[in-house]
């Protein structure tokens, strides 16, 4: 049984020195409705984010404590950030009721199921109707809620928005997105890391799906590590235009033509630490395996130095002179920085942060989402998208394939 409407969140006694100043609670502007609306008119009003309270390692406390962190923080940089956990009202609300939080900003939204990180996500979100998970993605699909963060199970949650979320018009596959550290800084942040996608969504590819994962990667980039113009680039086994698969040939093609994008070429499995594109882009299976490759890395280096510190007094000595870049490579390569990772392709948006987040990583996640909805992330992928069809056209070739059917 689906739960109850949106309710406000819990307010703390206001006896207790841990409690925000009593006010009534509503948890999303009045008529209960927040509908994703025109960029020109988001910063006019709060933006909501639909959260999973029951997803992740450390759910439901971490994720309620992000939540009531939140609550209390200024809004003078950006728009006011509304949330509705979504979980198990009665722990949702006894756990607010114990932290200091703005009531007015947090509504509690009741799911009495819940998909654990171990159990297979199709079968869970069959037998489990009312997962948080679930009702989460219906929110925004009903328009509550303009973007969905979680930290649970990774499966469940992009099958979760395929059944209520629909994808944008040139869009056959999603792509899910990952950002990683490079020697490069760039953008008006100095910023050090580029993003590749997919990274597990879609294993196989066509170059249909190579370049609408390209533009929407590009439109991300764009609005989230404030690259002007991000330079894109296909993963190849060679730079020239002619290497690899047929769908990175055929995509290539299409790619240095799209007057939208700064379409650098091909790079190398090399090329990617070193920072020669903001955004790489290849099929899902490709993009896993370099994800793990330099989460891999980045902990042998570590583990390494923690080795060496113990070996001998010379490499000691010279460790502890490093300790300041070795403490800054950690912070690079430390997930609970970066928010999350987007499933981008949808007309909803979800970040997805890692299943281990504390209340740290869970705020990040959820500041990300609503700066993609701020900045107009979907508007732009739509004509990004329009441009690519159009190119399409021009060229004779066949129209991108409809969506496939999901399975029932």
């Amino acid at each position: 049984m689906p739960g109850p409407d949106v309710q406000g969140g819990a307010q703390s006694p206001p006896s207790s020195p841990r409690s925000a100043p009593a006010t009534p609670s509503s948890g999303v502007p009045p008529g209960s409705e927040l509908a994703v609306r025109p960029r020109s008119e988001l910063a006019a009003g709060p933006i909501t984010i639909a959260v999973d309270a029951m997803g992740g390692d450390h759910a439901p406390l971490e994720i309620v404590k992000a939540v009531a962190a939140l609550s209390l923080e200024s809004s003078r940089s950006g728009p006011v950030i509304h949330t509705i956990l979504v979980g198990d009202a009665a722990q949702l609300n006894a756990l607010l009721l114990n932290m200091r939080h703005n009531a007015e900003r947090i509504a509690v939204r009741h799911a009495s199921q819940a998909v654990t990180m171990e159990e297979s996500p199709r079968e869970a979100l069959l037998q489990k109707p009312d997962a948080s998970i679930a009702v989460a993605a219906r929110l925004c699909a009903q328009g509550q809620a303009a973007a969905l963060v979680s930290a649970g199970n990774t499966g469940a949650a992009v099958l979760a928005c395929q059944q209520n979320w629909q994808r944008l018009t040139g869009v056959r596959r999603c792509a899910l997105a990952a950002v990683y550290p490079t020697e490069l800084r760039r953008g008006e942040k100095d910023d050090p890391f580029s993003l590749i996608l997919d990274v597990g969504a879609t294993l196989d590819v066509t170059a249909d799906d190579l370049v609408s994962f390209a533009v929407m990667g590009a439109a991300y980039a764009a609005r989230i590590s404030g690259h002007a113009r991000p330079r894109v680039a296909l993963l190849s086994n060679g730079t020239e235009a002619g290497k690899g698969p047929k769908e990175v040939v055929a995509a290539h093609k299409r790619l240095k033509l799209h007057p939208g994008l700064h379409f650098i070429g091909n790079i190398e499995g090399v090329d990617i630490p070193r920072g020669s594109a903001d955004v790489v882009v290849c099929s899902g299976f490709v993009g896993n395996v370099v994800l793990k490759m330099l989460e891999g890395v980045s902990e042998t280096v570590v583990r390494l130095a923690s080795y060496a510190y113990k070996e001998k007094l010379m490499w000691r000595a010279g460790l502890a002179m490093l300790s300041g870049g070795i403490s800054k490579l950690k912070d690079l390569t430390d997930w609970k920085q970066y928010g999350g990772a987007p499933l981008l392709g949808f007309d909803r948006l979800l970040i997805k942060a890692h299943g281990r987040s504390q209340a740290h990583a869970v705020q990040n996640a959820i500041k990300v989402a609503t700066k993609s909805v701020a900045t107009g992330l979907q508007q732009e992928i739509e004509l990004g998208l329009r441009q690519a069809a159009a190119l399409v056209a021009a060229e004779g070739t066949p129209e991108l394939p409809k969506p496939p059917q999901e399975p029932g």
